[in-house]
């Protein structure tokens, strides 16, 4: 009886180290399974490849053309390192087809990255997510696979979009040029994580494909057209100034656009570069932090 009894006292205390273990073992490649499931999904859905490809192609050539002759900004931006050329009376000018190309690289990150995260309401209602989620992985490692999914069908996109600028560039020179682009690439990365978290956030609690379209584009076109990617910061009324700066994607917009141009496509925020890019990591990060959270924590629902 002695033996029995120690025994059973001792068995609780073994519990947590066996599955502890498993969950800890099993995160990365549970992670990187769900990113490649992912971009299988992805890559097997050939008209959604080119559609997502075509079309901000089109959008940024029809209104890129419309609006050229009559845009003009300036191309040298506050604190970047031409700011002294333009001070000295520098009054360079830069067409709309310019200024539009990083706001166009922008939308296919946004609207890629949030529209991939539709694959979580598509997994519950199939059953895979229930499955994975009653499984050894934790759901950390579930969030951050499908950030990790959505993040690089957005850099894909948005990569074979930016081939196209040195054919827009003014003066586009390969060594002059390839630093800044490989440092726009990588702001873009950031850009994509962020954003993709920021779906996952959303999609987590829904059921509905529906609502989840619906909710997004009402949500994102003005996200998209007030973050300095259309238009400049500083030419906008004053209210739409207000809240173009309440918005992360401006500031995440102007480290990119700053970095792509070299300063020429400059949007205006009177913050300057070093100030916008760590309002980017901390949006980003935090958006991240908060996709984990919630999936994290149990839905009221009762569902997982």
């Amino acid at each position: 009886m002695t033996q029995a009894a120690a025994s059973q006292s001792e068995s609780p205390s073994r519990e947590p180290s066996t599955t502890a273990s498993p969950r800890v073992t099993v995160f990365w490649p549970a992670a990187l399974t769900l990113w490649r499931r992912e971009m299988v999904r992805f890559f097997r859905q050939r008209n959604r490849v080119v559609s997502a490809l075509v079309t901000p192609v089109l959008f940024w050539l029809m209104l890129g053309s419309g609006l050229n002759k009559s845009f003009q900004n300036v191309a040298v931006a506050p604190g970047s390192p031409n700011s002294a050329d333009s001070a000295a009376g520098s009054t360079d000018s830069i067409g709309y087809m310019v200024y539009f190309f990083p706001g166009t690289v922008t939308m296919i990150l946004l609207f890629t990255a949030i529209f991939s995260t539709i694959t979580v309401i598509e997994d519950r209602r199939e059953g895979f997510l229930q499955g994975v989620l009653v499984s050894p992985a934790s759901r950390l490692s579930i969030a951050w696979g499908k950030v990790m999914g959505g993040a690089s069908i957005a850099m894909i996109h948005a990569l074979v979009f930016l081939l196209i600028w040195p054919f827009v560039a003014p003066q586009f020179s390969l060594g002059a040029e390839l630093p800044a682009m490989l440092a726009a690439i990588g702001v873009m990365a950031i850009l994509a994580i962020g954003l993709t978290a920021l779906g996952v956030c959303v999609a987590w609690p829904m059921d509905s494909t529906a609502a989840f379209h619906a909710v997004m584009m009402l949500f994102l076109m003005p996200m998209w057209f007030l973050s300095g990617a259309v238009f400049p910061v500083d030419t906008a009324p004053v209210g739409l100034q207000v809240i173009m700066l309440a918005n992360p994607l401006t500031y995440g917009h102007e480290v990119f656009a700053t970095v792509l141009s070299g300063g020429r496509a400059s949007t205006g925020v009177p913050v300057n570069f070093w100030g916008c890019l760590a309002i980017t990591l901390v949006c980003a990060f935090g958006a991240v932090g908060l996709a984990g959270r919630m999936v994290a924590r149990p839905r009221k629902d009762g569902l997982p």
